[in-house]
């Protein structure tokens, strides 16, 4: 009877505030400094261009359902529901979500599916949003839409995170039946529910970029990682040239600026960059100010979403834009510099497949708007209006957060510590918090 109550109350104790040997410190707190910049910027300017987009609909749909404050105060909840999620992701121990993390891909495999069978099967309008002749969101009535495609990505973050580390640590990272073949099978299986059934390139983008991140930091073999990438660029294509509307965007990308400026109302692609090319353009240097832009008002298609970054640079000009670019950067830099920095395999891998989520969601956004790529329905993170993407990706970012409590001072390669290389902002290892003769080491 001793022994029982002993083992409950060490099942109670919290888990020793150490991993891999390494404790905790101070977490980086410069990623709430980016994070809520561009949260409060893109609040602001949800708030300078609400208005028009409530006209817009309210003249589309002849209603007079959106109020002038709606989008403004559904970014705000929204972004109230992030601000939630990145304290959660914060303090549940990541060694929680490995525990779970084959439950959570189930979850996100089975919420697309259901998703699949309610639009694509019953056909229940009501329930699946219809566009494209795809289903991507679930109805939630008052409460706005829900993106299942989000759920899956995170749960696919989670889980190759802990597989391949796992794998790394039992010397079978480049075994191809015990590695590559099942983890290519999880990737390859969510980009096609994503790609294919959801018709979303923009999300399966962003998945792609995710995985391949995670892979490159997991020290598979360089020759193993080009012949996946290869496989994978070759059923880009077939993903591409399978679709027409996909064609037609890649149609317009080649055609040039001239084409596009000359046959912009041809179709939505040529009139949807030529808007995006003259919001940056009469932005300017600083930009006509808050509550001047033009194509903000049923001009430019997506202004809340997609299209977000060229309403900025229309209002903020060119050194508003830079600035944006610079935050984006900062941020993505200190994944980078927490990834470099961390001796577990596993939380390694995870940031790594964070800084790939953002920095897909960041170049492909801003890129498709200054014609560099061609248009692609994917959101500019933090900022875009919504609620499903960015309390996913805040709470991605949480996740970081919590890791970067337990890097080291040197860079880390295979494992080990290889220098004291300056952390920059790297916080201060606190004392010990346990008596020297307790054990550092969970069961």
């Amino acid at each position: 009877m001793e022994r029982r109550r002993q083992t409950r109350t060490l099942a109670r104790e919290p888990l020793p505030d150490v991993i891999s040997g390494q404790r905790r410190h101070r977490p980086d707190y410069q990623i709430i400094l980016f994070v809520g910049l561009l949260m409060l910027l893109g609040l602001v300017v949800m708030y300078a261009i609400g208005p028009e987009r409530a006209n817009v609909l309210n003249r589309l749909h002849n209603t007079d359902f959106y109020t002038e404050n709606y989008f403004v105060v559904k970014q705000f909840i929204s972004l109230l529901i992030a601000g939630v999620a990145f304290g959660v992701m914060a303090t549940v121990p990541f060694a929680t979500l490995q525990r779970y993390r084959w439950r959570l891909v189930q979850v996100g495999f089975g919420i697309c599916a259901l998703l699949l069978l309610a639009g694509n099967i019953l056909h229940i309008n009501a329930i699946a949003v219809e566009t494209l002749g795809a289903y991507r969101w679930f109805n939630l009535g008052p409460l706005g839409t829900f993106q299942p495609a989000e759920v899956l990505k995170f749960a696919l973050l989670i889980y190759v995170a802990g597989f391949l580390g796992k794998r790394h640590q039992e010397g079978k990272i480049n075994d191809l039946h015990a590695t590559i073949y099942p983890v290519s099978a999880i990737a390859a299986a969510a980009l096609f529910v994503v790609i294919v059934l959801q018709k979303d390139m923009g999300t399966g983008i962003a998945m792609a970029s995710m995985i391949a991140s995670m892979f490159v930091v997991s020290t598979i073999r360089w020759k193993t990682l080009l012949t996946i990438g290869l496989v994978c660029i070759g059923l880009g294509i077939l993903a591409i040239v399978t679709a027409p509307h996909r064609m037609e965007r890649i149609a317009t990308f080649f055609s040039g600026d001239t084409a596009v400026m000359a046959g912009a109302d041809a179709d939505d692609n040529n009139y949807h960059i030529k808007n995006a090319m003259i919001a940056l353009g009469t932005g300017g240097v600083f930009g006509r100010g808050i509550g001047q832009s033009i194509q903000a008002t049923g001009y430019l298609p997506e202004a809340i979403n997609d299209s977000i970054f060229a309403i900025m640079g229309e209002i903020f000009g060119f050194v508003g834009t830079t600035i944006i670019i610079a935050l984006f950067t900062g941020l993505l830099l200190r994944l980078l510099r927490i990834s470099d920095h961390l001796k577990d395999m596993s939380m390694r891998i995870a940031v790594a497949g964070i800084f790939g989520w953002l920095a897909a969601h960041v170049v492909m956004n801003i890129a498709s708007m200054i014609g560099l790529v061609p248009l692609t329905g994917i959101t500019l993170p933090l900022l875009s209006f919504g609620g499903t993407s960015m309390v996913f990706m805040t709470g991605a970012l949480g996740l970081a957060f919590q890791l970067s409590r337990y890097t080291t001072h040197g860079l880390v390669t295979e494992g080990k510590e290889i220098g004291n290389a300056n952390f920059g902002s790297r916080r201060r290892i606190r004392g010990a918090r346990y008596p020297g003769g307790r054990r550092l080491t969970r069961n």
